[in-house]
């Protein structure tokens, strides 16, 4: 009986908040304990304002924030380099997430990428360590809406991808979606001792 509850949520779970799969890396015999600060450094992919690029780092940072590690937000981020007149592309990549640590004086950085096709939102966040360049922490999450019990994708909607506008930032439905799967891909981060 508990087996065809259990089955029955999960499918029922799946129709309604639609399908969601993913992956994750951690580097073996990493002691994250050591990590006092952690730059959020790039923001890239498919968000079409630098609003909807500061929530989503905004949504990281509270997640990092819950697992115990101390985030550099990216206003700070911002800030800093900015002071420092050091520039660094949003689409650079890891060599621009590491040049952003190195100036920062930061052990390890955040890298984050958000990609749409159609009704698909697939966001990965790599966590870089600055000195050696290796990769400490990654993984990536994807959500396709579901309509019905056939599995049918929802028709597509102006509001339902995380593409901006050129408005503010990202509509409720953008903001709650895109706050989902980045819970789920911090969990996947090893806990600090508090």
């Amino acid at each position: 009986m508990r087996i065809i509850m259990a089955a029955a949520f999960s499918v029922t779970a799946t129709l309604i908040g639609g399908c969601a799969s993913g992956e994750s890396y951690v580097k073996a015999g990493f002691d994250f304990e050591k990590l006092d600060r952690i730059a959020i450094a790039t923001v890239a992919g498919d968000l079409e304002t630098e609003q909807a690029r500061n929530q989503i780092a905004d949504f990281f940072a509270t997640e990092l924030e819950d697992r115990g590690y101390t985030p550099m937000s990216r206003a700070e981020v911002d800030g800093e380099l900015k002071s420092r007149r050091v520039a660094i592309s949003e689409e650079g990549g890891i060599r621009a997430a590491i040049r952003a640590g190195l100036a920062l004086d930061v052990p390890a950085v955040l890298a984050v990428d958000v990609r749409i096709l159609g009704e698909e939102i697939t966001i990965a966040a790599k966590m870089i360590d600055v000195e050696t360049g290796g990769i400490l922490w990654m993984a990536e999450e994807q959500q396709s809406p579901r309509q019905g019990p056939a599995g049918i994708f929802n028709p597509p909607a102006k509001t339902d991808n995380l593409r901006g506008s050129g408005g503010p930032g990202l509509s409720a439905e953008k903001v709650e979606r895109a706050r989902k799967l980045i819970r789920k891909i911090c969990k996947t981060l090893p806990a600090k001792k508090r």
